[in-house]
């Protein structure tokens, strides 16, 4: 099947996750997961992109993250991808390919999905069984988020000002809540599927400015017996 091309599209954020090959592990030890950061802080800054929420977990990446130029996500990825390998295969005396192809990445729609996404991202190590709650686990943006420490990297996005006192006690709260399970499924498909993760009518209306699929194909019915 052929890759769908990116959107081609700038000031709206991306969910995006990119994995290590065959799920391997990609982090090794603290210095990597420094490495990373301060390689996406210098690509972010060079080619125009807003990092608004961020965790690296051992065997995979994920972003939200607003492009200021057409095709700044692809460069930063690209500038990321090429400086880190080169360290862990200088650092750890590895060779071959680290990363599980390209990165995928969904459009993400209106102030609730950019909340939810939000909250995706910080709670996965939560999910994971690898801490009992997220400011356990350094490598997020969790942290900046909550108001309890600085992080040059993070870049809040508006939406954030909704949940009241955010950066702050507010985000802290929100990611206390429950998540919506079907919330999260959707999230998971709009990522895996590179779509859209937002609203029909946010759907429809990037699918009239782009010409491009923002949500699965339906299966063409069956015939008649």
């Amino acid at each position: 099947m052929p890759r769908r091309p990116r959107f081609p599209l700038t000031g709206y954020p991306l969910h995006i996750v990119q994995r290590g090959n065959d799920r391997q592990p990609c982090f090794f030890c603290e210095a990597d997961f420094r490495t990373y950061l301060e390689a996406l802080g210098d690509a972010a800054t060079h080619y125009g992109v807003r990092v608004h929420a961020y965790v690296l977990m051992t065997n995979h990446v994920h972003l939200l993250a607003t492009p200021l130029e057409a095709g700044a996500v692809s460069r930063t990825m690209q500038s990321v991808g090429a400086r880190y390998v080169g360290y862990v295969n200088a650092t750890h005396g590895r060779t071959g390919t680290l990363w599980e192809g390209r990165y995928r990445a969904c459009l993400v729609g209106e102030d609730a999905y950019v909340l939810a996404a939000c909250r995706y991202i910080d709670l996965n190590p939560v999910r994971a069984r690898m801490v009992s709650h997220p400011v356990a686990w350094r490598w997020s943006s969790y942290g900046a988020l909550s108001g309890l420490r600085r992080d040059a990297l993070v870049s809040p996005h508006p939406t954030l000002s909704l949940l009241g006192d955010a950066p702050g006690p507010g985000y802290a709260q929100w990611c206390g809540m429950p998540s919506d399970e079907a919330e999260l499924t959707a999230l998971r498909a709009a990522t895996a599927g590179e779509l859209a993760f937002g609203s029909d009518a946010f759907k429809t209306r990037i699918e009239d400015t782009t010409d491009r699929a923002t949500r699965p194909r339906r299966s063409a019915p069956a015939a008649a017996a």
